[in-house]
């Protein structure tokens, strides 16, 4: 096969627009020699490493090709005894040196490749980071971490094998062990490793639990109250990811004092649309896994919340809608957060207004609140309101698109309800019923 380059436009970029080159030959080509091709890509090698078949690859390609799950060599076929990959430093420095001597054709010279971090050094690096702490050795302990957030730059490669063998385990450790001295003393510290926690989920069940512990809550929390954003943002960044890896995390972060106040400040007083939906997201995850009283959505509901969302609905994306009418939802499980909505003058028009037009979950959400709040006895004013702005018609065409089960069920309870009320209205105009159909954002 042949495999050539002929002059590259402009001298530079390797692999580019070509044409022909003039002079005495009107055509003059370049030939690749086969053996500095991969033989997955056909391109020039840039990082050529050899399999234990003996095949030389270039990693990018080889590594694809093992991680999505081939136990075989693509040349020979045979099954790899192991898959270590060895670099071929003959093969790329004779690419290196015909780059060099090619480079009055527009071929640039490939650099030296870094050599990948292996798991084994990642758990070295891990142990004595835990061992550093725990000793005291605050200088050593910033000089480990350090060096793992170098490597984890240089490749995504790197970053998947650090992540992959320990380290989100022992900076949980370590942050913990620090947590329990002075917050004060260690605070660049704890910042340093609640920052670099951010990209290390998903964590092992034992450095998880030593996150969830109230120690480090407790730190997290006040992290959450200071005046550093970006402290604040990381700190809520980690208890959204803590919370999904374990549900239990909620029970330690309800027994910390003024919690609440805490998120609802974060909410008030945004840092950027990612860490509001982030505490929008721990909010909604403590409210749904209230066990009975509704102390906690009471508390929320007194600091001012709901009007909170309200001003978040009118003007926010669809991420950040979506997890907005969540906590609504949840908010009017209770009594409580039911009455104070109902009597907002947005709740109603903004509910019926984001039904179609920004999710199926943003609709859900919307017809499971009006439900809350048009269910029952005194709210024939809710239903009412509800039916002048058109939340008849697009609940119909909810019915025409379909929904699951449990909206359903909601839907068709609300349109018997709004059905009674329609006589009451001086004019009701069903020509409108499909123009939301279509509605952008």
């Amino acid at each position: 096969m042949t495999f050539s380059w002929r002059r590259i436009r402009g001298g530079r970029g390797g692999v580019g627009k070509i044409e022909s080159l003039k002079g005495i030959n009107s055509y003059m080509e370049l030939v690749v020699p086969t053996h500095f091709r991969c033989p997955i890509s056909l391109d020039l090698m840039k990082d050529p490493v050899t399999l234990s078949t003996g095949i030389t690859y270039d990693r990018e390609n080889i590594e694809k090709w093992i991680d999505s799950g081939s136990v075989t060599c693509p040349v020979t076929n045979q099954v790899l005894i192991n898959f270590d990959l060895v670099p071929n430093h003959s093969i790329r420095k004779m690419i290196q040196d015909w780059c060099v001597k090619n480079m009055s054709f527009g071929i640039e010279r490939i650099p030296t490749p870094r050599i990948p971090i292996t798991p084994y050094e990642v758990s070295e690096i891990c142990s004595r980071m835990v061992a550093a702490v725990q000793n005291g050795d605050i200088k050593r302990f910033n000089e480990l971490l350090g060096k793992i957030k170098k490597l984890a730059r240089e490749s995504d490669r790197n970053r998947s094998c650090i992540v992959n063998n320990g380290i989100g385990s022992a900076l949980a450790d370590s942050f913990e062990c620090l947590a329990r001295g002075s917050i004060d003393s260690n605070m660049n510290l704890l910042k340093e490793i609640l920052s670099s926690l951010t990209w290390t989920f998903p964590i092992d069940e034992e450095g998880i639990s030593k996150l969830k512990s109230t120690i480090s809550l407790r730190c997290m929390a006040w992290f959450l109250k200071g005046e550093d954003l970006s402290s604040r943002q990381n700190a809520i960044f980690v208890l959204k990811k803590l919370i999904f890896a374990d549900q239990g995390t909620v029970d330690g972060l309800k027994e910390i004092e003024g919690i609440e106040e805490t998120l609802f400040h974060n909410v008030k007083i945004p840092i950027c649309p990612k860490a509001t939906k982030s505490c929008l997201v721990v909010i909604n995850q403590m409210l749904v896994q209230e066990k009975s009283g509704h102390e906690i959505a009471f508390k929320f509901v007194q600091m001012g919340l709901i009007s909170l969302i309200l001003e978040i609905l009118v003007g926010g994306d669809k991420n950040i809608c979506e997890k907005a009418l969540g906590v609504l939802d949840c908010i009017c499980n209770s009594k409580e957060g039911r009455e104070i909505a109902g009597e907002n003058a947005l709740t109603i028009p903004i509910l019926v207004k984001k039904i179609l037009r920004v999710s199926d979950t943003a609709t859900k959400f919307c017809i499971s609140c009006l439900w809350k709040l048009c269910l029952g006895e005194g709210n024939e004013n809710g239903l009412v309101e509800a039916v002048q702005l058109g939340a008849f018609q697009k609940l119909l065409v909810v019915l025409q698109l379909g929904c699951c089960e449990r909206t359903k069920e909601k839907v068709t309870e609300l349109l018997k309800l709004m059905n009674l009320c329609r006589g009451k209205l001086d004019c009701f105009d069903s020509s409108t019923g499909f123009k939301y159909l279509n509605r952008s954002n």
